[in-house]
């Protein structure tokens, strides 16, 4: 499967944040004296997805999220996982988390983004406009969120080469001075 530039740079975004968030809730913890991530797969899981690998960080994301101690686990585990699907091309799947993030939270930017890159895929592009916007107005300026933007914009309205440039060799006819 080709994968465009585009779309390569999202995933590594894509993963930048996962680890993020995970990163954030560790941060926290670790201001109580707990060495190390609390939820060691969670953090694992992120670390794979950062890494490119869909398949370990979704494994290891899942286990995670059986062991989640709070709402924010949670919601970093499901937003993981619609990342790691939306990688893995499983955007039903991918879909089905995004909105379990949203209908818990609507603060959560990182699940419109994610979300947004869902309906771009399957071609849903007034519902990817709406959740970019709502993504937008929670965390103006957010990377991933302008990467979606343009991943929407070159779908619905794709530029087109001003200028073509032929190439081609041609023979020479009669008369042509060489």
């Amino acid at each position: 499967m080709r994968q465009t530039t585009g779309w390569r740079r999202y995933q590594m975004l894509l993963a930048i944040f996962c680890v993020s968030s995970v990163s954030i809730a560790t941060q926290a913890q670790e201001a109580k004296t707990v060495v190390g991530p609390v939820n060691p797969e969670l953090h694992d899981g992120a670390e794979a997805l950062l890494a490119g690998d869909a398949e370990a960080g979704v494994r290891l994301t899942l286990i995670g999220l059986k062991q989640a101690n709070s709402a924010r686990e949670r919601y970093t585990a499901w937003s993981n996982l619609c990342a790691g699907y939306v990688m893995l091309e499983q955007l039903d799947t991918a879909l089905d988390y995004c909105n379990r993030v949203i209908e818990a939270t609507d603060g959560h930017w990182r699940a419109y983004s994610n979300r947004a890159l869902v309906y771009v895929k399957l071609k849903r592009y007034d519902e990817a406009e709406q959740d970019l916007q709502k993504g937008e107005a929670l965390s103006p300026g957010a990377r991933t969120l302008k990467a979606v933007r343009a991943m929407l914009r070159d779908a619905v309205e794709p530029v087109a080469p001003s200028i073509v440039i032929d190439d081609r060799r041609q023979p020479p006819g009669p008369g042509d001075d060489d």
